[in-house]
């Protein structure tokens, strides 16, 4: 009986070997299907192990969390002592941190905590290594800092994505616009909104098969690939920001260095001089997208110190009260507000209105 690494390999290089095109693109699908449910599997642990992830997950604390990934010695570690001043331990020698570090910054008022996770390795998807632990960690994360060694960031930057990807991350990436609902009985009712270049009705059909649905309505609103519509077909996917992270700057030449800002996503810097930390700092928090709300209780000036911290799609007075303290909705009558939010400074708002970032928030109770 082939083990699961070997299923997967087979099927790997089955794909390689077929040729990309209008006829073999609904074997290509059905290809696709049967390596993401057998990574699934592979990634996904036997019940009854409790001890597998022992000294990993770490209790989250703060408004967002922020995981580093990098293989061994790239200068997580480094990084993460001057940003947070925590101490993780550092050598010269490669799987240095073992387990999961944290660390608390804050910025902008908001408390954000740091994760240096354990070097990855080529393979880690595979359970090589303690690449399953890390990357389920790395699941939990609102932004991925992925950290690589400017003299030879492609190849790793490559396979470091490969393994996210296996395991179900995606970067920098937006959920694809597909509806996808199971049904009793009908059939596949394929309805495309825009013209696609990839997928047809067989090759959906094809897909479809290999999860043995056979009823079911697929709404393809954009241009889509075969992996999109498995990833919605699994569900189990996560799409998180990233930001790479280039390290040891100090080692090239100013000419390199402005090639290497040009890339997207990227911020150079060197860990070890404490060098550009402030356009990462700037750029984490573009891409956490967070809102800070300010208090004003009445009669008094505005806490500029403590704003309550909301998440970028979930912005209402309703999550702000329930922020501050979950028996405030129900005395609610209304609330004032001052900021980008309103027409009028300030303007009267029920638990519905949406907030702005570094508006001032007034609660009036029921008397």
């Amino acid at each position: 009986m082939a083990t699961l690494v070997e299923k997967i390999k087979a099927i790997e290089d089955e794909m390689a070997k077929t040729q990309k095109n209008k006829a073999t693109s609904a074997h290509l699908g059905m290809l696709k299907a049967k390596l993401a449910k057998f990574k699934r599997e592979l990634i996904t642990p036997k019940s009854g192990g409790a001890a597998a992830g022992e000294g990993f997950d770490v209790a989250k604390t703060g408004d967002a969390r922020i995981g580093f990934v990098g293989f061994p010695s790239v200068g997580k570690s480094t990084l993460l002592s001057n940003l947070a001043g925590v101490y993780s331990e550092v050598a010269a020698y490669e799987f240095t941190t073992l387990t999961t570090v944290p660390g608390v910054i804050r910025y902008k008022g908001a408390k954000i905590q740091l994760l240096d996770l354990p070097g990855i390795i080529e393979g880690a998807k595979d359970g090589k290594g303690r690449g399953r632990q890390v990357i389920a960690v790395a699941r939990t994360c609102k932004l991925i800092f992925i950290v690589l060694d400017v003299l030879k960031p492609l190849g790793d930057k490559a396979i470091i994505e490969k393994e996210l990807e296996g395991f179900g991350i995606r970067l920098n990436k937006q959920p694809p616009n597909i509806t996808f609902r199971k049904k009793e009985k009908g059939g596949i009712n394929l309805t495309q909104v825009v013209p696609q270049s990839e997928l047809d009705f067989e090759s959906v059909r094809q897909i479809l098969s290999e999860y043995r649905i056979s009823n079911a309505d697929v709404i393809l609103k954009e241009d889509c690939t075969c992996d999109d519509l498995i990833d919605v077909i699994e569900g189990n996917r996560v799409y998180i920001p990233c930001i790479y992270v280039l390290n040891k700057i100090d080692q090239i030449s100013i000419e390199e260095l402005d090639i290497i800002y040009k890339i997207p996503h990227c911020v150079p810097l060197s860990a070890h001089h404490k060098w550009n930390f402030d356009d990462l700092l700037e750029k984490m928090w573009d891409y956490l997208n967070l809102t800070r709300i300010y208090t004003k209780p009445k009669g008094q000036l505005p806490d500029f110190n403590a704003p309550v911290v909301l998440k970028e799609d979930n912005r209402s007075i309703e999550t702000f009260c329930n922020n501050l303290h979950k028996a405030i909705l129900k005395d609610l009558k209304y609330a004032l507000v001052w900021g980008n939010s309103v027409k009028y400074q300030p303007q009267r708002v029920g638990k519905e209105h949406v907030l702005c970032d570094e508006d001032i928030v007034q609660i009036i109770k029921k008397h």
